[in-house]
């Protein structure tokens, strides 16, 4: 009897431990409800929704794009430490300042069907703070194609992403570039191989000039006009003729007046001064050196110190260029002791001689007007011849 009991207690404790591990497990499958404070009158608290926390709550993960009617994908997702380290999160700018149409959840309606009306659309809110690169990018040739309904053409956001933005001076000339890269990649491939490129890509060399360096911010012209072209030398003078820059690796700074001395130069300049519009065929710095694949004159394939190289250069302006023809070139070099002597002295000798010559010219024309004004003008007195018996007289 007491058997019987003591197995009917074992069950009843068996049971009693199931059903408590029940609970227990539906206790850790049920999340707990959210506590929200109350006010000391009991009341719920208000919830901004236009605070960036309450937006970040939901854009730090929205994984889910969205698509929009043509297909394009819009990423809504907001990465917390790219916005956090963002110039508008660290100027304190809130979500609604640009987005002003919002102002909590849901979200009106995007009437935008392409990913570029999006951006236009969004971009309208940039210019009320940055009114004057707004107005500057109007008038670049990115503000003109805009103006002309080319989709490609890239809006603030495209350069600018506003919720990962940082300081402009915080960006080395390599970040600059790549942002440029994002729509002329093929050409950021091949000023990456030039001389320029592999200096600020590879050494981070701050010397050498990135796209905005030669380009601009925004106020980018149209590189295609005969304006650009005519003003381009003074593009590649300005770093070119910096001393301070051009010493550290053994180039000439009189690349300016050397290149302006010369026929070339000469006529450019005269163009630029009297037809800015008007488009001339004699070279400047890019139609010998390159644009973006420029390289070190001592590249033994395109460098323009090896004569076979430089007679290429030239002879796509001048066919008939013989192989001697190069050798008139004097490197952007003034003649002196140490660069080019036997020029140099040949120069100073006849700097010598023709003012010389023309000096002694002009002295004696100077001085035979003189003899025969005076001959002219100045009576001489007449001799007095004594007769032959007389006496002369002299008077002190």
């Amino acid at each position: 009897m007491k058997r019987i009991n003591l197995l009917n207690v074992g069950r009843i404790l068996l049971l009693l431990t199931a059903i408590v591990m029940l609970f227990l497990i539906v206790d850790l499958l049920i999340p707990p409800e959210k506590v929200v404070a109350q006010s000391e009158d009991g009341s719920l608290p208000q919830i901004d929704t236009t605070s960036n926390v309450y937006c970040l709550s939901c854009h730090a993960e929205a994984y889910n794009p969205v698509q929009l009617p043509s297909g394009e994908i819009l990423y809504i997702q907001v990465e917390l430490a790219d916005f956090a380290d963002s110039t508008h999160d660290r100027n304190q700018i809130g979500c609604v300042q640009c987005h002003k149409d919002i102002s909590g959840f849901p979200h009106p309606i995007k009437t935008a069907r392409t990913l570029h009306e999006y951006q236009l659309q969004r971009d309208t809110a940039c210019v009320e703070c940055h009114e004057v690169q707004a107005n500057q990018t109007k008038d670049s040739i990115h503000g003109f194609l805009l103006s002309q309904g080319e989709i490609n053409a890239p809006t603030c956001s495209n350069c600018h992403d506003p919720h990962a933005q940082p300081y402009m001076e915080e960006l080395t000339k390599t970040e600059h570039s790549e942002v440029c890269a994002n729509c002329h990649n093929g050409i950021f491939q091949e000023y990456a191989n030039s001389v320029h490129g592999e200096a600020m890509i590879k050494d981070d060399n701050q010397d050498v000039p990135g796209c905005i360096d030669c380009h601009g911010v925004h106020t980018m012209e149209d590189t295609s006009t005969a304006e650009f072209r005519n003003s381009s030398v003074y593009l590649c003078a300005g770093c070119h003729t910096n001393a301070s820059i051009m010493d550290k690796y053994g180039l000439s700074t009189q690349v300016l007046d050397t290149y302006v001395a010369d026929f070339h130069g000469t006529t450019v300049t005269l163009f630029e001064i009297t037809e800015p519009g008007q488009t001339t065929n004699k070279a400047v710095c890019y139609d010998c050196h390159g644009i973006h694949n420029i390289l070190s004159v001592n590249d033994p394939n395109k460098g323009l110190s090896v004569k076979q190289n430089m007679l290429v250069a030239c002879q796509s302006c001048h066919p008939d260029a013989t192989t001697n023809f190069p050798d008139t070139w004097l490197s952007h070099y003034i003649p002196d002791k140490d660069n080019y002597p036997i020029v140099y002295y040949v120069t100073l000798f006849y700097q010598i001689l023709i003012p010389g010559v023309l000096g002694g010219m002009a002295i004696f024309v100077v001085s035979d007007a003189y003899r025969r004004l005076r001959m002219k003008f100045i009576k001489p007195k007449p001799v007095e011849v004594p007769v032959e018996g007389e006496e002369v007289i002299k008077h002190d």
